[in-house]
């Protein structure tokens, strides 16, 4: 279903309007449904694709997904941080978007962890480091 955005000459207004077919899209008069103005000028507007997860996914496992990556600079995490949360295409949350914020701010991901373990779970990143083991194994 084709979808077109114009712009109302006459009362400036932003108009977006459906048609069943590209036929259609290119035989009608478009009409502002603002003010019934047949002085429209045509936009360009963003072009959506819908992609498959498994099409997303693979993307993110070509090697020019990672070009640019510095795992030592913040602000190098935080550029690859939203570059996937873009690609998955999905709302992460508060907290993500908290951790990349500051992370673009410059602030390292100890400093982070720090003021906020809860993003590790109870064992914190210390228990990851480690190498693993369970809760129950540490007690």
């Amino acid at each position: 279903m084709p979808i077109y955005e114009y712009r109302c000459q006459d009362c400036h207004q932003r108009v977006t309007l459906f048609f069943r077919t590209m036929t259609e899209a290119q035989e009608a008069i478009p009409t502002c449904p603002h003010c019934g103005s047949t002085h429209l000028v045509r936009r360009i507007s963003r072009v959506a694709m819908v992609r498959s997860e498994e099409s997303r996914l693979e993307s993110m496992m070509d090697t020019d997904f990672l070009s640019g990556l510095d795992e030592n600079d913040p602000r190098s995490l935080a550029r690859f941080m939203r570059k996937m949360s873009d690609e998955l295409g999905e709302d992460l949350g508060d907290e993500f978007e908290e951790v990349v914020d500051r992370l673009e701010a410059g602030e390292s991901p100890e400093e982070i962890e720090k003021s906020m373990p809860e993003l590790a779970g109870e064992a914190g990143m210390e228990g990851l480091d480690s190498g693993g083991g369970s809760e129950d194994e540490a007690l």
